[in-house]
């Protein structure tokens, strides 16, 4: 199963625009604020993030920010929606990469990808998937980690043949466990403290295990 709609599965930050970009030169300009936005929260977290702050990194008018975007809010789930969007298909690419042998391989790779993520995405250490807004979202709308989740889990079971049932339930707690340490492990070191890391991937791969198993030696 391919990575999955996000419109339909989030809130999606990109939906609650004033004007949804169509034309290349509004998209490009939407990627700029969005840069900005990103570059700001990197350095002094989302919490702290105005749309004028975001205006002034951008160069660009406030009133070309509240063209698209209706408050800060709003800036801050187009991020978080930009960075799930591009979080799946990297969390998708790895789980089904063809190298890898067994699922716990594959799990192995999806969390070298989040410490990556961590070190190589501007602001994503700070807003990581949105998840750590303080608002609730919309009804029909999943949280970002049981986006990923279901995505991974599609994977395991396309490639692994493992049960499809709680599978994805238990990778969503996983990825809450991982990104919990992982947000320690980045909190005041940009290269991420390694110990942190790697009792992330020890408790995830333990905690996956005592469910699926281990990998069988020839």
């Amino acid at each position: 199963m391919a990575a999955q709609n996000l419109a339909e599965t989030t809130p999606d930050g990109a939906a609650l625009l004033r004007n949804e970009p169509v034309q290349a030169r509004s998209t490009a300009r939407l990627a700029g604020l969005l840069d900005a936005a990103a570059a700001i929260i990197d350095e002094i977290g989302y919490e702290r993030l105005t749309t004028a702050m975001v205006a002034d990194r951008a160069g660009a008018s406030i009133g070309t920010v509240y063209r698209y975007f209706p408050d800060r809010i709003v800036v801050l789930q187009s991020l978080s929606s930009r960075f799930l969007q591009t979080f799946v298909e990297r969390a998708n690419a790895a789980v089904r990469d063809p190298a890898h042998a067994n699922w716990q391989d594959a799990i192995a790779a999806v969390i070298d990808m989040v410490v990556d993520t961590f070190r190589s995405e501007t602001g994503y250490r700070s807003l990581r998937l949105g998840d750590v807004l303080d608002i609730r979202p919309a009804a029909s709308a999943h949280p970002g980690g049981a986006v990923v989740a279901e995505t991974i889990a599609a994977g395991l079971v396309e490639r692994f043949d493992l049960p499809a049932e709680d599978l994805a339930f238990r990778v969503e707690v996983a990825i809450d466990i991982a990104d919990a340490l992982l947000a320690r492990a980045f909190a005041n070191e940009r290269a991420g403290d390694e110990r942190f890391i790697a009792e992330a991937k020890a408790i995830v791969h333990d905690y996956l295990a005592a469910a699926y198993g281990e990998p069988v030696k020839g």
